[in-house]
Parts: C-alpha cells; sequence; structure tokens
C-alpha cells in the first residue's frame, strides 16, 4: 500500500506562524481546577499553525476499508456527537525523551467517535493501523516532512473514548489548538492526537516518517530486547505519573500545623495507587486516592504535620493498574518534587 497522499490532495493553508510554536501555561502548582481552561491549555506546534478555511476543507478515510468516505464539517457534526473529559499530556521534547516537562491538562472534548465513523466506512481485513495526517509541514530540527504524520494500533478503539474532536471545552477548537478537526487519543501522550487533520488511512503496518518512526520512539531495554522485543518502541500509551498541586514550590510551612499534600494522577490504564513522601523519597506513606472516572485524573491527598524546622522535599509517585510505578529519575514521568520550608 503507498503511503502517499490520494488525489484531491490539499493544498497547505496559510501557516501563521510558519514556524515552531511552544506556549506552556501552567506550571504544575496552578493545575488546580480539575477541567483546564481551554485558554490555559499548552500550545506545542512543531511545525507551525496552519489557518484552515472550513468551507473547502474535507476528511479523507481511505487505505484498507470497504467504502472510503469524504466528509465535510457539516456531515461530521451531523453524526452523534460524543463528549469525553480526558487528561491530554505533552511526551516533552523528542530530542531530550528522559526529561519531564510536566505540561498536562484535564479536558473536554467533542466531536465523532472514531471506532463508529471506522465501522461506518468498513475496516477491511488485515488492517492493522492508522495512519493521521495533519495539514501542518515544514521542518523540524533541520528534518522536513511533507505532512505531520502519525500512526495508531486499530486495537487501541478496543478501550474507547477515541474520537475526532471539533470541540474544545463546549466551544469550536481554536486554530492552535487543531481547527477544524483533530484526533483525540484518551490515554495516549498527546504527540498521537493529530491536530488540523485532513487524513484517515488505515494499513497493514506502521508509518514511516519523521514523527512516527524517527521521532517520539523510546529505546527499548536491554531485558526487552532479549525477550524478542523491538529495540525501539513508539511513544503511544502515557505513564504513571502524577504531580503536586499544593503546597507550592517554596511555600512557607508552619511547624506542627496540618497541612494537605494533594495533587493529580492518571496513567493509560488508570492509577491504582499513590504515595507521597515528606522526606525527598527516603520513606513514603499511602494517600487517598479518588477512583477513576473514564479517562480523568484522579485527585489524591494525604495530611502532613510537619515536625522539622528547615527545608524539605515533598514527593509523590503513582503505581497504575499493573503494578508500573513512576520512577525517580531518568524518564519522562520521573517522579515530581516540591521543595517547601518548615518555620
Amino acid at each position: 500500500m503507498s503511503s502517499h497522499p490520494p488525489a484531491g490532495t490539499p493544498v497547505r493553508p496559510p501557516m501563521e506562524p510558519a514556524s515552531g510554536v511552544r506556549r506552556i501555561k501552567l506550571a504544575p502548582h496552578q493545575t488546580a481546577a480539575r477541567v483546564t481552561g481551554a485558554d490555559d491549555l499548552f500550545v506545542i506546534a512543531h511545525l507551525g499553525v496552519p489557518r484552515v478555511d472550513p468551507a473547502p476543507w474535507s476528511l479523507t478515510i481511505d487505505g484498507l476499508v470497504q467504502r472510503a468516505l469524504t466528509l465535510t464539517l457539516a456531515d461530521l457534526k451531523a453524526r452523534p456527537k460524543t463528549t469525553i473529559e480526558a487528561v491530554h499530556e505533552c511526551c516533552g521534547s523528542p530530542m531530550e525523551p528522559k526529561t519531564p516537562t510536566r505540561r498536562v491538562a484535564n479536558l473536554t472534548w467533542g466531536g465523532v467517535d472514531l471506532a463508529a465513523l471506522l465501522d461506518e466506512a468498513g475496516i477491511a481485513p488485515g488492517a492493522r493501523f492508522l495512519w493521521s495526517y495533519g495539514l501542518d509541514g515544514g521542518a523540524f530540527a533541520g528534518t522536513p516532512c511533507d505532512w505531520y504524520l502519525k500512526d495508531l494500533p486499530l486495537e487501541r478503539l478496543a478501550a474507547g473514548g477515541a474520537l475526532l474532536a471539533y470541540e474544545l471545552n463546549g466551544a469550536p477548537l481554536p486554530a492552535e489548538h487543531g481547527f477544524p478537526l483533530r484526533l483525540v487519543v484518551p490515554g495516549y501522550y498527546g504527540t498521537n492526537s493529530v491536530k488540523w487533520l485532513w487524513r484517515l488511512q488505515l494499513t497493514d503496518r506502521r508509518a514511516e516518517g519523521l514523527f512516527a518512526s524517527q521521532l517520539y520512539n523510546d529505546a527499548a531495554d536491554p531485558e526487552e530486547i532479549a525477550a524478542g522485543q523491538p529495540e525501539r518502541r513508539p511513544v503511544w500509551a502515557i505513564a504513571p505519573e502524577s504531580i503536586i498541586v499544593a503546597p507550592a514550590p517554596d511555600a512557607v510551612l508552619a511547624r506542627g500545623e496540618a497541612v494537605e499534600i494533594w495533587g493529580w494522577a492518571w496513567s493509560f490504564r488508570g492509577v491504582a495507587r499513590v504515595e507521597v513522601s515528606s522526606d525527598g523519597g527516603a520513606s513514603f506513606r499511602e494517600a487517598t486516592l479518588e477512583p477513576r472516572r473514564g479517562w480523568q485524573w484522579q485527585r489524591f491527598s494525604l495530611s502532613w504535620q510537619p515536625e522539622r524546622r528547615g527545608e524539605t522535599l515533598l514527593a509523590a509517585r503513582a503505581f497504575d493498574g499493573n503494578g508500573a510505578a513512576q520512577p525517580l529519575d531518568g524518564a519522562r514521568n520521573a517522579v515530581h518534587t516540591v521543595r517547601v520550608e518548615v518555620r
């Protein structure tokens, strides 16, 4: 199967700006709201921001399907609307994959259920991956690419929640977040939720290209390679992670006075347990954790009464349903720490 764009490939819309955009709105201690405001959502656009005219725009679904589809925005909005609330996390710089960035939000998306739409097209035998094309293109880190292209294993559809979204927090998508249509894959890092979507192609193999097969692929551990796993694996599912919202960094606390340590935790499989340390990771106590609700983040809290004056380091680590935990360091989901002072 060819990975070349089909007949009728769109002309790229104006890019404003025509180079990378990186705007981080909130630090972890500023994410107190359960649902993040659209104006507070981080903006990461490696190649710039396409300014799309919705009138001539359409979405093509082709490849290993029984019926290729071409759909306008009105066609999509005429179908049943699905709304989900989900964590949305940037996995960090592809050039520094082990550096935590903690760019995360919890948002409400509205759009068309992806699995239902692919059922409408009819998934042909042999299809295993979905390739998603965005209208953005250009060069990143000195390497050119025609379109922002990512792939997704079709087996992910079984977990539910994947959308073709045209709304963010009840309003039309802003240009910088993918107007008129973007993919939303809850539980997967944001790089997989392609913005400015114009084509979905079903195939029997993974995509090749800058953002699919070169960047956003982690080196496997030697033990995994010895067990027959690939040497590199795509950055898809979100690993267990947590952030401390309060106390804020450099907060001054009163000795002997109870304080609530609280924050958010999330992962693809949900979070089963969160532990909090008030001594820099030397020891941990289990926090109270709210149950998982769909793809939302989960609030945790622990009451702490500091007894020693001076600086101390707070830390939190999350465990998913399979027992996987945040590592202390050396990974994009490394344990989050907050330094406070007790007087």
